[in-house]
């Protein structure tokens, strides 16, 4: 399966660019417009979008089309300002102590493409360091725009999952051992190795095992995020201890503990429909 990377680097530029001189305000009444270009020209998301709609057994309408853009598009935007003007931003959390506790004793930490997963890290309540493996396939022009940022978050390391896979490895192994924080993007599976199958919305999916893989072998607790957006700077943060059964064989563990995450999973996305953000047809085999 092919990671998908939505959103250019020019127009996210100016978005930011007017944002700074102009407001958030500003910014949001900007997006109808951008929504509707994307609304007529992105056809590829929409039939994936059909897919995921009718897994949901919810009318694929014109305004629930535009409506998840339009959610995708604020949550894009907040990815950039929140790094920009984190105090601008209110999270509420479902349990804060036990977040905190997780994020400063270190935790393998399960992310979800849905929501403002992309804003959350500029507000952990926590000086850990957090390591955020994922692959990184963003668009030069935008990773320029997030280097460019006059706070940058320094709590918050990449590990790159494009890079050799040993040196991922001792980078991952290094980070827990030092007690630090490894955050998984679980709902996407982009290597072979790390792919398990599970039934999600009634027909199976690819999801990613490697977090599961690292806490069996490293006894280190998973932890559940998702990061519900609720109105204009305003973010909602869900969290759940993932349990392991360490008695059990690896595969029978992992397989168990995954089964537990899509199930959370998927019980968000029929709560949040429009604030899924896996653009492409998620069950393609």
């Amino acid at each position: 399966m092919a990671t998908i990377q939505r959103g250019s680097g020019w127009s996210i530029k100016l978005v930011f660019t007017l944002y700074k001189f102009l407001g958030y305000k500003f910014t949001y009444y900007l997006m109808y417009p951008v929504t509707f270009f994307y609304f007529i020209f992105a056809s590829n998301v929409k039939k994936s979008l059909k897919i995921y709609y009718e897994k949901l057994n919810i009318p694929f309408t014109k305004k629930i089309y535009y409506n998840h853009l339009f959610m995708f598009a604020m949550c894009m935007v907040d990815r950039f300002i929140s790094k920009y003007d984190c105090a601008s931003y209110t999270y509420t959390y479902e349990n804060k102590d036990f977040i905190k506790e997780r994020v400063d004793n270190g935790s393998i930490l399960l992310l979800s493409h849905f929501g403002g997963w992309s804003s959350s890290t500029c507000n952990t309540l926590s000086n850990n360091i957090i390591n955020v493996v994922m692959k990184e396939v963003i668009l030069n022009s935008i990773k320029q725009i997030e280097n460019s940022i006059n706070n940058p978050l320094k709590n918050v390391r990449v590990i790159d999952q494009s890079l050799n896979p040993i040196e991922v490895s001792i980078k991952i192994a290094n980070a827990i051992s030092n007690k630090e924080c490894v955050a998984f993007m679980a709902d996407r599976a982009v290597d072979p190795r790390f792919t398990q199958k599970v039934e999600f919305l009634g027909e199976l999916a690819s999801f990613n095992t490697n977090p599961f893989k690292v806490a069996y072998k490293t006894k280190a607790p998973l932890t559940l995020f998702f990061i519900v957006h609720k109105g204009l700077q305003n973010y909602y943060v869900h969290s759940k201890e993932i349990k392991m059964d360490f008695s059990l064989d690896e595969n029978s563990a992992v397989t168990n503990s995954l089964k537990e995450y899509v199930k959370n999973f998927e019980e968000i996305v029929k709560k949040y429909p429009n604030q899924w953000f896996n653009l492409y047809n998620f069950w393609e085999r």
